[in-house]
């Protein structure tokens, strides 16, 4: 008997790699391509103007969604401007973890985003969840104490957006069954944002200063 294994008889039959990586591409570009970017116009423009106003933003989510959001207070903070004070001040709810495992041990998992909001945000302050699904209650109560607190909310959601389509006041929605390409267009659109704000970051400057 050989003391060789048969590699062969153990390798699984694999589907075409490059088929699938096209494919992907394809799903990608289609969401892409048919969207309505009007909703996130008005949210470039709303982030220019908290930039100015030196109001807060507001980032979370769960899972892949709460490290996109991690990832672009990163960019938010100093991404759209390398001089210190003309950013935007920028808070990833998610980043904090012995915040995030207090809040969920004492007060419940659905309140980890709510009670981080209702302590450090004000009036007039922007609020962007991103959600595949659209129904993590976490999500949902964060959108509510944002409805309440008179803040500005922005929901990048996929699937059919869930209850959080209605709470937010932009629902940014692209109807696509894929966790993996809903959070694609998470990041998608932040990067967006950030290379248009750091394009006119002199204008937003010069603005902030006169304000």
């Amino acid at each position: 008997m050989s003391g060789k294994s048969n590699t062969a008889e153990l390798t699984p039959i694999l589907t075409d790699a490059a088929a699938h990586i096209s494919a992907y591409v394809e799903r990608l570009s289609a969401t892409m391509k048919t969207f309505d970017w009007s909703p996130v116009t008005t949210l470039a423009h709303d982030l220019a103007d908290a930039t100015q106003s030196r109001r807060q933003v507001f980032l979370c989510g769960n899972g892949g969604s709460a490290g996109n959001a991690v990832h672009l207070a990163n960019d938010f903070l100093y991404g759209v401007a390398k001089r210190p004070g003309s950013a935007l001040r920028v808070i990833a709810l998610p980043a904090n973890p012995a915040v995030l495992t207090c809040l969920a041990n004492d007060e419940g998992y659905d309140r980890i985003f709510e009670i981080q909001l209702r302590e450090l945000a004000n009036k007039g302050d922007v609020l962007i969840v991103f959600s595949g699904s659209g129904n993590s209650p976490n999500i949902l109560r964060a959108l509510d104490a944002a409805r309440e607190m008179g803040l500005r909310s922005y929901a990048v959601l996929g699937y059919a957006g869930g209850k959080a389509k209605a709470l937010a006041d932009v629902p940014i929605h692209f109807p696509i069954d894929d966790m993996q390409i809903s959070e694609d267009v998470q990041l998608i659109i932040g990067h967006m944002l950030m290379q248009w704000l750091w394009a006119n970051r002199e204008a937003l400057q010069a603005g902030a200063a006169a304000a």
